[in-house]
């Protein structure tokens, strides 16, 4: 929303019902054990020893939840939660906050919600991401679950998209982006409201900055003038003819009660069904972007139009110092974009691609008058680097460039008003993988994506950068050292955080650990990795893909004979009965035997330094007999581990 509403959170509306039910004693009828074991609890409580009242409370929560009682045994699961966060003991506290979340949701309410947060808040995280450039694959991770790309949806990649109207170094001559930020941004957010003409002039000044328009269309007076008529009509015409490609967020975050088109599910659904076939049929350049809030987010499906009338979901989705703005609630500085966004993640991202409609993460609170730059930095590496990422399904992200001063959330969210803020902006947001042009199919130039370091992503050729993922409860970093087969390559303290290896300084088999110190110098957290180098080959100055890598054997490299030889212009022919590959090329013919060191040029014999072999099905020579033979110029760079083969 252009002006950002309060958001009432769920923990003072559950907080007087949970002192109610901590008030009363159980019920007669129950049995005498369960009476000591709760009045024993509380003795203990109030005198202070809340340890000692532990045993008892895990009881109690134990026993409820056997009888289906799930609002005590929630209670007592709060109890439990309560005193293991205080206590430090993260790993037990986050099992109780999402046992007691279970046991609210059984109970038919919604009240675990900010348990659950909390959870997240304390949770200690340690990943890690890598460049790829296998395109396949890269492709394949980003598609949805049935194949099918949506309307203006990248390959690929994620793009970048800003409000910029309130930025005093742009406003809504949205090509003067580039010069600010560095970039051109794919997507300029602008608002419109129902019952007011196309904004033609928004539309005009993204064309000229080549980019496309999100438009976050507002029915200011409820759902019920929302119609199809000569206004609807004329407004799609006008989107049309605008000429550039539109992403149309049309009553976005109706699951907040601050907003008039809440409240109705079944109305809002049938509007924007309506909607969907209008634009279909005046104006085939727009996509329709359904976008709830991230909170409450129970309230998120009910509202959910229907895969055929929606093209794109989008979510409105901040993070602030305090909830509100208001330095009086708990701190929200362990709270990040990434976790906030698991949920609708996980629920849509099979069927649509996902774009961050509006977020933010403010530098300064003027409420607290306090300066949360480092704080900023953080989090806006997770939002413009880990998040594209971990969830390669979030295609847009639109940065809401504002400066809330004491209005609402009171928090500074623009990014040229600290010169800091803004060079830290422009370094992340040059990588390539942040889109600058709206196309279908579209994907970063340079061809580069990135991969969670798991079982199935540990090698990579000549070298790669390596970007982790890590959060601690205690928020801030002291310290990350990255330790490479039990020695400590690399330590980092400033951000952002990130590490260039190349493929000569990690041989196969290769462990990465990261090794996590708080501010006070104390490791909290420790996780191992593992990762390879692969040898890559190059023939005149193109990297070769292959679907066997080369191997090393004894020392030896040896590189598929087949593909090689077929990119130097060769025939290749493999007899199976004796295992014999013949290759032609002009007057040279050359024959080996797999297993066999001596091989035939012409006739003439030769011994290799280690025979042909067969690898998954692929012949595999040594790769200078294999570029040499005709007439190639081979070498080896060690630091990369690449052949190199120059054709004469």
């Amino acid at each position: 929303m252009k002006t950002m509403r309060k958001r009432v959170g769920i923990l003072t509306l559950a907080a007087g019902f949970i002192a109610a039910s901590l008030a009363s004693s159980p019920a007669p009828a129950r049995a005498d054990v369960v009476w000591d074991h709760w009045q024993k609890a509380e003795s203990l409580s109030s005198s202070g020893d809340k340890g000692g009242a532990v045993p008892h409370w895990v009881f109690l929560a134990d026993y409820y939840a056997s009888t289906g009682e799930w609002e005590n045994a929630a209670l007592f699961c709060g109890k439990l939660d309560a005193y293991y966060d205080a206590l430090g003991d993260y790993d037990q506290a986050i099992y109780y906050y999402e046992l007691e979340n279970t046991y609210w949701v059984k109970a038919g309410r919604d009240w675990g919600a900010v348990k659950l947060q909390r959870a997240d808040q304390i949770r200690t995280t340690v990943e890690l991401y890598k460049q790829d450039r296998n395109q396949s694959e890269l492709k394949q991770s980003a598609l949805p679950k049935y194949g099918q790309l949506a309307k203006f949806e990248p390959a690929y990649g994620t793009y970048l998209g800003m409000y910029s109207e309130q930025d005093p170094k742009v406003g809504n001559l949205f090509s003067k982006t580039e010069s600010v930020y560095g970039k051109k941004h794919a997507i300029n957010l602008a608002y419109a409201h129902w019952g007011q003409s196309f904004p033609a002039t928004y539309a005009k000044r993204a064309k000229e900055a080549g980019g496309a328009l999100q438009i976050a269309w507002e029915p200011d007076d409820g759902l019920d003038p929302v119609s199809d008529g000569t206004y609807l009509r004329k407004w799609a015409q006008d989107a049309k003819a605008a000429g550039i490609p539109i992403f149309l967020r049309f009553a976005g975050e109706m699951n907040g009660a601050w907003v008039k088109w809440h409240g109705n599910p079944a109305q809002y659904i049938a509007k924007f069904r309506m909607l969907h076939d209008v634009f279909a049929e005046e104006a085939p350049n727009v996509a329709m972007v359904w976008s709830p809030g991230d909170v409450p987010a129970n309230d998120i499906d009910p509202y959910y139009p229907g895969d055929a009338y929606v093209d794109w979901v989008g979510v409105s989705l901040y993070i602030e110092p305090y909830e509100n703005g208001d330095p009086s609630l708990p701190s929200m500085l362990p709270t990040s974009s990434v976790e906030r966004l698991t949920r609708l993640y996980n629920t849509y991202s099979d069927r649509k691609p996902l774009m961050l409609s509006e977020t933010g993460v403010p530098h300064y609170s003027h409420a607290a008058q306090e300066d949360f730059t480092e704080w900023a930095k953080l989090n806006l590496q997770r939002l413009y680097e880990i998040m594209p990422y971990k969830y390669p399904r979030l295609k847009a992200i639109t940065y809401f460039n504002v400066d809330q001063q004491m209005e609402n959330a009171k928090n500074d969210y623009s990014l040229s008003d600290s010169s800091e803020i803004q060079a830290y902006y422009r370094q992340m947001i040059a990588n390539p993988y942040l889109l600058s042009k709206v196309a279908d199919a579209a994907k970063p130039a340079d061809g580069v994506g990135y991969v969670p370091v798991d079982a199935n992503h540990q090698s990579f050729t000549k070298q790669t950068k390596f970007i982790p993922f890590v959060k601690i409860p205690e928020v801030y970093i002291g310290k990350i050292a990255y330790v490479l087969n039990g020695r400590v390559i690399a330590t980092q303290s400033e951000l952002p955080y990130g590490l260039m290896l190349r493929a000569g300084e990690v041989p196969e088999g290769s462990v990465l650990q990261l090794k996590v110190y708080n501010q006070a110098g104390t490791q909290v957290a420790l996780r191992t990795f593992g990762i390879s180098s692969q040898v890559s080959v190059e023939i005149n100055g193109k990297e070769q893909q292959f679907e066997q890598p080369p191997v090393i054997r004894n020392g030896s490299t040896l590189t598929p004979l087949r593909a090689i030889f077929e990119a130097m212009g060769a025939k290749v022919e493999y007899d199976a009965a004796t295992k014999t590959v013949t290759a032609h090329k002009g007057s040279t013919t050359v024959r080996l035997t797999i297993g066999q060191k001596t091989v035939y040029v012409n006739g003439k014999s030769s011994e290799l330094e280690e025979p042909a072999q067969l690898v998954n099905g692929f012949t595999l020579a040594p790769a200078r007999f294999v570029g040499e033979t005709f007439g190639g110029e081979v070498a080896w760079d060690g630091s990369s581990r690449t052949v190199t083969i120059a054709t004469k």
